[in-house]
């Protein structure tokens, strides 16, 4: 039986090199790409015809903007409101790439530190540029907590500085380590599962639970899939909010 990593494995499908990079076509390629498609058709053709009274199609692409919409208005106010492209395509990646990866066969590219860096890296980046565009130097008041002692200043923004400054790594590593663990207990217990189908002439009708089981395991996976994307749409509106107000 593969090892429960295996599933992780980045494979070429196109290789190629550029300048002595490496930047071949790969499997978490292909997959972001698919997840990207899949967001477009799903959000272009719920709104292709839309309607008064919608249908359920344009419903669910509609639940979607709102819940998003009211997640960032009620975390970061409404003057992060035009920031809300960005935070919609963040939470739809993130939530079809965990769920396309609980399919048969297929890969999460959120299973990869180098992706979830990459977005948690962009996420501090550009708050921390909002930040001094929006306040200038005085952005630089954030991490002096108001009301400290002037003798514990020195160590209080020391502190500030590097919560501040691990907030990419904290983001990252939540969602990587989230997926990695999920499915190779899924890998794990459905190894299990096998094995046990195999005695089935030993165990007659008893096979049905650990069949259930694996269910279950399946859908606890599927609610940490969508909770992770929450998650870090949730981190990422606070981070805009104290961009924007210091607070």
């Amino acid at each position: 039986m593969a090892s429960p990593l295996a599933q992780f494995e980045i494979t070429k499908i196109m290789p190629l090199e550029v300048a002595g990079y490496d930047v071949s076509f790969t499997n978490s390629s292909a997959f972001m790409a698919l997840t990207v498609v899949l967001i477009s058709l799903f959000v272009l053709g719920g709104m292709r015809q839309a309607a008064l009274v919608p249908g359920r199609w344009q419903l669910m692409v509609e639940v979607f903007y709102e819940f998003v919409a009211k997640t960032l208005t009620d975390l970061a106010g409404h003057d992060a409101r035009r920031y809300f492209p960005f935070v919609f395509s963040l939470f739809m990646f993130i939530l079809f790439a965990n769920v396309l990866g609980l399919m048969p066969y297929s890969f999460t590219v959120t299973s990869h530190i180098a992706v979830t860096f990459a977005m948690a890296f962009f996420v501090f980046v550009g708050v921390t540029l909002i930040g001094f565009i929006k306040h200038g130097i005085g952005f630089l008041k954030f991490f002096v907590p108001h009301g400290a002692p002037w003798y514990l200043l020195p160590l209080l923004i020391l502190i500030e500085v590097v919560s501040y400054l691990s907030r990419p790594i904290s983001l990252s590593v939540r969602l990587f380590a989230n997926m990695v663990a999920g499915h190779t207990m899924l890998k794990v217990f459905g190894g299990f599962v096998v094995a046990l189908g195999a005695l089935e002439g030993i165990w007659g009708a008893s096979g049905i639970f650990p069949v259930a089981f694996m269910v279950a395991i399946t859908g606890l996976e599927l609610l940490v899939a969508c909770l992770q994307a929450y998650v870090f749409t949730v981190l990422t509106c606070i981070y805009l909010n104290d961009a924007l107000h210091m607070h």
